[in-house]
């Protein structure tokens, strides 16, 4: 992805030197984690408690990001700065289309853990939204995690996976979040988890529809690049870490989707550069 010479956001607030933790746990919130590391209880059991299964070593991901910062996190700082610009313009302009004003979210860089309005924001839970507050949560040290762990490798995984969160902003934007929240208390666990699913692939389609958007206005896309955020989506699907982790996948419990589907979601909205491509409440 070409960044270099580029303009960042100014909507970054930097917790990096920050270190704080307690509240309620974030594993209350449904329906708006980000692409695999998570902690939402399902039926097949505690997602975070499997994906820290299959990051940890003998240091957990919170000790690790907030003792050893990455070598590469300057690369990673502008990235994410450059890449969250990218979606505030592209937003702004395409929901403008709507009717819609598009409101720029914050995002914060922090590392180990900090506070949110959501909960305790912590390194294994990974990137996400958070809509109490309109926040996206990132410790910079995930992306060492996405290529060493799952060989998610390059820059444009990594602003796939911003693009997706921001995804779950522009639901919010349209009044989506709140409405699938409502319905996912009404119903059983096995139904929430498939509205939950429904959530993250729209977002993984948002993801799309940036990129092709960015790409049109800034050609922003060097060789490879979709094939990096393809192989990113698809290595953090529902059924690969769930494989990974305990050698067999639940169904019934899967919150994000599969890898196939998350990769053909953010394939359709990057072909069709539209959002209203983006309808997985209809299509399944």
């Amino acid at each position: 992805m070409k960044i270099d010479g580029r303009d960042g956001s100014d909507n970054i607030e930097d917790r990096r030197s920050v270190n704080r933790s307690g509240g309620k746990k974030l594993g209350g919130l449904t329906g708006v984690i980000v692409v695999g590391l998570i902690a939402y209880v399902t039926s097949g059991g505690d997602m975070g408690a499997v994906l820290q299964a299959v990051l940890s070593n003998a240091t957990s991901p919170a000790q690790t990001s907030a003792a050893q910062p990455s070598r590469q996190e300057g690369q990673y700082t502008k990235l994410v700065s450059v890449v969250l610009k990218d979606t505030e313009d592209v937003w702004s302009q395409d929901l403008a289309k709507y009717g819609v004003k598009y409101h720029k979210p914050k995002l914060v860089m922090y590392r180990g853990s900090t506070r949110s309005g959501c909960g305790t924001a912590q390194s294994s839970m990974g990137p996400f939204y958070c809509p109490a507050d309109k926040k996206i949560y990132v410790d910079l040290g995930f992306f060492d995690e996405l290529k060493r762990n799952f060989g998610a490798n390059g820059d444009f995984a990594e602003a796939y996976v911003i693009a997706h969160e921001v995804g779950h902003h522009v639901q919010d934007e349209l009044g989506i979040l709140p409405k699938v929240h409502k319905m996912q208390s009404r119903v059983s666990k096995t139904e929430a988890n498939r509205l939950s699913v429904k959530i993250e692939l729209q977002a993984d389609c948002f993801a799309g529809v940036w990129a092709r958007l960015d790409e049109n206005k800034n050609h922003i896309l060097e060789r490879g690049d979709i094939d990096e955020a393809l192989n990113a989506a698809s290595q953090i699907g529902d059924d690969t870490l769930q494989k990974h982790a305990q050698g067999y996948a639940v169904p019934d419990s899967f919150t994000h989707g599969t890898s196939k589907q998350r990769t053909e979601w953010f394939y359709r909205g990057f072909n069709s550069g539209d959002i209203k491509a983006c309808n997985t409440f209809k299509v399944l």
